[in-house]
Parts: structure tokens; C-alpha cells; sequence
């Protein structure tokens, strides 16, 4: 209970004025109990220790002052001691080698006990009775022996019989270094941990799922790949099933074709050639597209003069064009460039075919312009051109423009996303410039060879490099021809239309009868098939007849084949070899083998 000091007890002088304050604390003496003069020494001291009285300043009559400062203390005392009973954290006092000299309720409740003398009685070892692990409370002492107080250490409490470890968060002051006291405060981190603990579930299953997700998505991509190979190995045999027959009808065509016929079968025979080439354009196109989907396609750069492919492009084109009614023009370039020969002639040929297509009169323009350390090969016709809105449409699959000339293949609208796939993947920017009623260009850029570099202008694939200006309708006239095909009704056909130009034709189905052939014959070209039968290739016969007459070496060759993978293209080449694709177009093989003989 806070006491009333009404009348302290005073030392006093020898003057009257403290006689009389003497006198007068007597008489009031009088009517304090003994237990009240018992302490009035003691209570002197400690005011006049409070308020910093000297023995002269204590005589003075300072009632008033003395009275407000004991009112302060006690209720500072009543302040602390209700937040002390009433925290919402713990707070208990103990010595580190025993056990707890004072508890609030909150730390009992926490531990589950009524109240804070069960909890002061039960816990009698810090070690032993409170800590969860003995080793925390060695661990927290050290560090507040050496660097002085502790907070947020997190540890555990042990509770009552029965119940779970309190998880805690604890700041500690070191009291009384040589007794071990220290005076804790304690947070309940139980919500905080179950958090903690949730949250890390939620990152196991998420960790979980995202592994079981990755899986199925790496089996997904495996199934996706073996589904590529499949289709590619499925696409490569189909290729070759389905362009066999398609070949032979086209050379029966072509044979046809040279035949005088009187006009109305002339007019079947060119109906029934045009619609060979769309299917035949149609076949090529969705294997090339598939081929470049799935990544088949692995460019081989080299170094090239650019009057290669112009030569080519003339040379192939310009019977189409004059038959179209069209003067196509090629402006030459000494320059060299670096890429694919057989993939940028495969863009090229689609920008020319495009614009002899939809150019109803006037012209076609083969040319380049140089663009600092880059060249951009351009096509220009003086076509319709194309509107703004139907630039970006031209490049996407079956997409066309309705303005394609009557009479002119409309083609399958493959052409330009085949382009575009290309023409992405070796990095060279395509573009387009068009004025509606004037006319088009499509541009490729490609970069420019050191000027140093003496690389054989000649590309990689002959069957792209036949020089412009060689007669497309010559007469080969008692060339001798050594056909190797498997399929009776490609030789037939292929005999038929050789002999039409004045050839003297001999065929063999395998390498066997090949053999025979060449040394009864002695052919001055010969044209084999890739795939032949049991496992045969055209290669295997030729590189057989080789190691028996090396004649065959010097002897122009040309692999005929519907296989467009760059191992077959590869293997071809190492053997000297010219390859020309399935279907075979009549007018490009007459010129390649008439290139071919006068090399």
C-alpha cells in the first residue's frame, strides 16, 4: 500500500524557529503508531535522497513538494506493476543455471498453466523445464555474455504436460552478470510459424507440380519430336511414292509436247501439263513447308558470284516468260555474296514465278542493288501491285490475290510462307515495295563476300547454275544416255522423251544391269535414280562402276531424286554428282545436260 507522509521527523537547531517546528513535530509524534516512528528515519532519508535535500534544506518546511514527488513514485510504481500483470507478451525473470524468480500471467498462459506461481513453481530449470532444446539456452547465453543483450531470438518453449512446444521470439537483458539474472521477454511466434510453415507447403506443391508439369511437358516435346521424325520419315517415303508416278506422266507429257498433234489434242496435252504443275507445285511446296517446321533445314553457306543465280533464273524463267508475252531483263553483278546458293535460289524463284504470274504485259526485272556491306537482290515486275492492307497477307499459307492473269497457273499460295520461313532462318531481311497499278518489287538481303576471297563461284547444287542463254530446245542429237531407274514406267517414259531429242537411250533397273551397260555402251551422260530397289541407291551403282572404270568419274553424272534432305544433297555432291529434284521438269533437265556435255 502506497503510505502518507503528513509529518516527517526533522533533525532540528538551537534556534527558537526550529524549537518551535520541533515542539510541534513532537506533539504530532505523538499520534503515530509505532510502526509509523519505526520508519520515519528511513523515510527521511529516502526523500531528501529523491528530491535532493541537504540536512540545512530539510528544515525547511517543503510539505507540499515532498508529498506530489511520493504521489509520482507510488503511481509510476502502480503503472508498471498493471502493464507488468496485464502484457500481452510474457515477461519472466531467472537465472540461467536455476530456474524463475518472477513471471507475468501472459508468459503462464502461453505455457499453459492458471497463473504465474504454477508456472514460477513448475519450471524450476531453465535447461531443464523450459527450453525445448537445452542447447538454445547455452547458445543465448553466450551471446549475451559477449555481446550484451539479445533480440528476436527464436526458440522453443516447453508447455505443460500433453501440449505442443510454444514457438517464440525472445529479447533478453543480462541483470546481474555474476548470479546469471536475466529478465525475458517473450513473444508467441506460433501464427508466424504456421504461416511460415503453410507458405512452405504451398512452395513444395507448387515445386511439386511445377516438376510433375515440366515432366509432361518434356514427354510432350519427346512424343512432339518423335511425331516430327515420324512425320518426316513418313513425308520422305510419300515424297517419293507419290512423285514417282506424277514424274512419269510428266515425261510422257513432255514427249507428247515434242509430238506434232493437231490442235484439239494439243490442247490436252497442255491442259493435262498445267495441271501436273499445280499438283506437282502443290506436293513440293507442303514438303518444303514441313521440312522447315520442323527444323530439317540446316543452311550451307559459301561464297558465290551473284551471275550465278542470275543466270539461272534467266535461263529458267524465260520461256515461261515468253510464253506469258513478257520481256524479262536481268541486269548482271560482278559482286560475290555469302549464303545458300540452293536456299536463296529457292526465294528467288519464287519472287520471279510470282511476278511472270500476276504481270498481266510489260516486264520483268532481275537486278541488285548494293546496300553498304550488304546486297539486296530485288525482282521487279509491272504487275497490278499489291495494296497496303495485302502485304503481310501474301506471306501466310493459302493466302493469294485474286488478280493472277487467266490462263496462268494461280499456283497453291505456299510460295511466300516458304520465303518467309526461309529467309528467317539464314537472317536475310525480305521486303516489299508496291504501287497499286504500277507495279512490285521483292527484295532479299544478303551480306556481301570479302572482296579478297577467290572461292569457285560455282554453287554447291550445279543443277541451280545452268548459264543463261543455253538453248532449252537444242537437239541432243546421238548422245548416248544411261538411264537408272527401278520403276519400268519412269524408263519407258524417260526413253520416250530422251529420244524425242535426238538421244540414243539404253536403261538398266539395278546396278547389275548398269555394269553391263556401260561397258557394251559407253555413255556420254548418265541419269539415275536415288532410290532404286533393295536397298540399291544410284550413288552405291555409280561409285560401284567407278571402282571398275574410272572413266565413270569424268563422265557427267545427274542423281535424279524426291529427296530434298541436305545428307542426300551432301552425298550427291561428295560424288560429283549434279542433282535434279522430282518431279523432273523437261526443259531444265534438256539444258542441264546440255551444260553438262559442253563442259
Amino acid at each position: 500500500m502506497r503510505k502518507r507522509y503528513d509529518h516527517p521527523h526533522v533533525s532540528g537547531s538551537d534556534t527558537n524557529q526550529n524549537n518551535g517546528l520541533s515542539n510541534s513535530l513532537n506533539s504530532s509524534n505523538k499520534h503515530n503508531n509505532e510502526h509509523n516512528n519505526e520508519h520515519n528515519a528511513e523515510d527521511q532519508a529516502l526523500i531528501q535522497n529523491l528530491i535532493g535535500l541537504g540536512a540545512f534544506s530539510a528544515r525547511k518546511s517543503y510539505y507540499p513538494e515532498l508529498l506530489q514527488k511520493i504521489d509520482e513514485l507510488e503511481s509510476e510504481k502502480e503503472r508498471y506493476q498493471w502493464l507488468f500483470e496485464n502484457a500481452l507478451h510474457g515477461i519472466f525473470q531467472a537465472r540461467a543455471s536455476g530456474g524463475i524468480s518472477g513471471a507475468n500471467p501472459a508468459i503462464a498462459r502461453m505455457c499453459g498453466y492458471r497463473d504465474a506461481n504454477e508456472f514460477r513453481f513448475s519450471v524450476t530449470s531453465l535447461r531443464n523445464d523450459l527450453f525445448y532444446d537445452p542447447d538454445d539456452l547455452d547458445q543465448l547465453m553466450l551471446r549475451v555474455n559477449q555481446l550484451g543483450p539479445q533480440q528476436s531470438f527464436e526458440t522453443r518453449f516447453k508447455r505443460k504436460l500433453g501440449m505442443e512446444p510454444l514457438p517464440v521470439s525472445i529479447n533478453v537483458l543480462l541483470k546481474d552478470r555474476e548470479q546469471g539474472l536475466i529478465e525475458v521477454f517473450v513473444h508467441d511466434i506460433t501464427e508466424r510459424k504456421r504461416a511460415q510453415a503453410a507458405m512452405a507447403r504451398i512452395n513444395n506443391e507448387l515445386e511439386q507440380r511445377v516438376e510433375i508439369r515440366t515432366r509432361e511437358l518434356q514427354a510432350a516435346k519427346q512424343e512432339a519430336e518423335a511425331a516430327n521424325a515420324s512425320k518426316d520419315k513418313y513425308l520422305a517415303a510419300a515424297s517419293h511414292d507419290l512423285l514417282q508416278p506424277m514424274n512419269a506422266a510428266r515425261l510422257l507429257v513432255a514427249t507428247l509436247q515434242e509430238r506434232p498433234l493437231d490442235s484439239d489434242n494439243q490442247i490436252l496435252v497442255e491442259r493435262i501439263h498445267t495441271a501436273l504443275t499445280g499438283a506437282e507445285e502443290l506436293l513440293a511446296d507442303l514438303l518444303d513447308i514441313s521440312r522447315l517446321d520442323a527444323n530439317a533445314v540446316t543452311p550451307d553457306n559459301e561464297e558465290f558470284a551473284v551471275s550465278d543465280l542470275f543466270n539461272t533464273l534467266y535461263s529458267e524463267f524465260q520461256p515461261q516468260a515468253q510464253q506469258a508475252s513478257l520481256a524479262l531483263h536481268m541486269v548482271q553483278s560482278r559482286l560475290r555474296i555469302r549464303s545458300d546458293s540452293r536456299l536463296l535460289m529457292r526465294i528467288l524463284r519464287n519472287f520471279v514465278s510470282n511476278a511472270i504470274r500476276y504481270t498481266p504485259a510489260g516486264r520483268v526485272l532481275i537486278g541488285c542493288r548494293r546496300r553498304g556491306e550488304q546486297l539486296q537482290l530485288m525482282v521487279c515486275d509491272s504487275g497490278p501491285g499489291i495494296a497496303e492492307h495485302q502485304r503481310s497477307e501474301i506471306f501466310r499459307e493459302f493466302r493469294q490475290l485474286d488478280n493472277a492473269n487467266q490462263g496462268r497457273s494461280k499456283g497453291v499460295g505456299l510460295g511466300l510462307a516458304i520465303v518467309e520461313r526461309i529467309a528467317r532462318m539464314m537472317d536475310h531481311p525480305v521486303a516489299i515495295h508496291s504501287r497499286v497499278g504500277v507495279g512490285s518489287c521483292f527484295s532479299v538481303t544478303v551480306p556481301l563476300a570479302h572482296p579478297d576471297d577467290q572461292v569457285s563461284s560455282l554453287c554447291a547444287d550445279r543443277a541451280d547454275t545452268v548459264p543463261a542463254g543455253l538453248a532449252t530446245s537444242a537437239r541432243l542429237d546421238h548422245v548416248r544416255v544411261l538411264v537408272i531407274d527401278n520403276e519400268e514406267t519412269i524408263r519407258l517414259s524417260m526413253k520416250s522423251l530422251l529420244q524425242a531429242w535426238g538421244c540414243n537411250v539404253i536403261t538398266a533397273s539395278n546396278g547389275e544391269v548398269a555394269q553391263d551397260a556401260w561397258y557394251h555402251f559407253r555413255p556420254d551422260i548418265v541419269l539415275a535414280d536415288y532410290h532404286l530397289d533393295h536397298n540399291e541407291t544410284g550413288t552405291v551403282v555409280i561409285r560401284a562402276l567407278a571402282t571398275e572404270d574410272s572413266d565413270v568419274l569424268t563422265t557427267p553424272l545427274i542423281v535424279i531424286t524426291a529427296d530434298r534432305s541436305d545428307n542426300i544433297r551432301q552425298e550427291i555432291t561428295r560424288l560429283g554428282a549434279t542433282r535434279l529434284n522430282k518431279p523432273v521438269k523437261p526443259a531444265k533437265l534438256r539444258a542441264l545436260m546440255a551444260y553438262l556435255l559442253e563442259q
